[in-house]
């Protein structure tokens, strides 16, 4: 995750093409792989959704099937809006603004993509406002769905995850892993996104990030794929711009510390 600390030597012209074109054919190769690992992506077995879940939204209660908006494909975000918060986490937020550009791009492809939160929709609806987004919104506070996927934990999973990363607990692994940790201790991402919110460790981690795509087919909804942590930098669309800058991400162990919402931000 953090970028390397070395200083590129001063060359000629000549010495920068010759190296740019070994990296090139790096480049190339990674392209590859990653149109081969976007098909093994497609071709995952779907799985039925049986459960009848019900979301709050903007237009009432809806069902999974009506959340696609007559398209075929729905694509979710996690959004991490615990029921304890008293705002979005400022990382997701930040994902939140880079989908939010791309939604008439998205839904010319046949797809829908909404967020989804535990928090009641009340709040998510200020957050949006103050946030000046178009993404749909819902909320998850009377169904399953986020705690089925994996992505909402009881406060009792959350407390044991939080004694985890204490001093006395077992080592939490580092941000380079799936895990949001740096050594032991509570990680810093997670007590700054706790105050940010506006709640503690406890309630902060009663939700992850993560991301799940659905298809509607023949009358029936499928679960196609899901990811979470480092497989959702594809959604954090400054990350791959960071990364071809000369000093790329720049974060060294201050993993994330420096993402703020939108509106938080010191004029540059």
């Amino acid at each position: 995750m953090s970028s390397s600390t070395t200083t590129p030597k001063i060359g000629s012209r000549e010495e920068w093409l010759a190296a740019r074109e070994q990296l090139l054919a790096r480049e190339k190769e990674h392209t590859r792989l990653g149109d081969e690992i976007a098909r093994q992506r497609r071709e995952l077995p779907r799985v039925p959704v049986e459960k009848d879940y019900r979301f709050d939204t903007d237009d009432g209660e809806k069902a999974l099937v009506e959340l696609f908006d007559g398209r075929s494909q729905l694509l979710v975000y996690h959004f991490m809006f615990g029921p304890s918060y008293q705002a979005g986490c400022p990382v997701n937020s930040s994902i939140a603004d880079t989908v939010n550009g791309v939604l008439p791009h998205l839904h010319a492809r046949d797809v829908t993509f909404l967020l989804v939160s535990q928090a009641p929709l009340e709040k998510l609806q200020a957050y949006k406002r103050r946030m000046g987004w178009r993404l749909p919104w819902v909320s998850t506070a009377r169904t399953d769905f986020n705690f089925d996927l994996g992505f909402s934990h009881t406060e009792e999973q959350a407390r044991e995850a939080v004694a985890q990363m204490t001093p006395t607990g077992v080592e939490f692994r580092s941000a380079s892993t799936e895990t949001p940790g740096t050594g032991t201790g509570l990680p810093p991402i997670v007590e700054h996104n706790a105050r940010s919110t506006g709640t503690d460790a406890v309630g902060y981690l009663t939700e992850s990030p993560g991301f799940s795509t659905f298809v509607h087919d023949d009358g029936a909804v499928y679960h196609a794929y899901s990811t979470t942590w480092r497989g959702l930098e594809f959604l954090m669309g400054y990350y791959p711009i960071l990364d071809h800058a000369p000093k790329g991400r720049d974060e060294g162990e201050a993993w994330q510390l420096w993402i703020r919402r939108h509106d938080e931000y010191e004029s540059n």
